[in-house]
């Protein structure tokens, strides 16, 4: 089974602001949403994790030596880093759903953050065919594993939402991914 896992709340998700490539700490309550996961996700044969500290902090809890791999890390916002959300203006957000090569300011294509996805994904389809692997990441990875998973095309993450700390579970049938699970969270 692949678990793929949005990492805990940091101070810039209370927030509401985009944080992309910025290195944030969990704050209090990200520490306890990451505690949580221990009740819904098994301790993991393989555990892989983003270079980001909100990332690395959350897979803390699992106990077991994790490996990094830069393509699971957020997607860049650019100029936009550290930006609320609802500042981002409405034509922005317009052209950026409507182009998945729209590039913000300094940032990153949807297009390409689904490129290095979906091959982080492709790599570990053969190790959770045998064995637990957990993968802690952020928002847009999460989604792009979904659309992954369903074939779908990588413009469908800006139709899903992913709350902090949640679970999205990927099993494999006949060597291919099968979506079993979206958006779970601790009870």
């Amino acid at each position: 089974m692949l678990y793929v896992v949005r990492h805990a709340r940091t101070e810039a998700n209370a927030g509401g602001r985009l944080q992309g490539r910025l290195d944030l700490p969990l704050d209090d309550v990200g520490r306890e949403q990451a505690a949580a996961l221990t009740r819904l996700v098994p301790a993991p044969g393989r555990l892989v994790v983003s270079p980001a500290r909100r990332a690395a902090e959350t897979a803390s809890v699992f106990g077991v030596p994790h490996e990094v791999d830069d393509r699971w890390h957020e997607m860049d916002y650019g100029d936009l880093e550290g930006v609320r959300v609802a500042d981002v203006p409405a034509a922005t957000w317009a052209q950026w759903r409507a182009d998945p090569h729209f590039t913000p300011a300094g940032g990153e294509t949807l297009a390409a953050v689904a490129a290095r996805v979906f091959a982080a994904c492709d790599d570990l389809l053969d190790d959770a065919a045998v064995h637990d692997v957990v993968v802690v990441t952020h928002a847009t990875p999460v989604k792009i594993a979904m659309a992954w998973a369903l074939g779908a095309d990588p413009t469908v993450t800006w139709r899903s939402f992913v709350d902090q700390a949640s679970v999205t579970r990927i099993g494999v049938r006949d060597g291919r991914p099968v979506l079993q699970s979206f958006n779970q969270l601790p009870a």
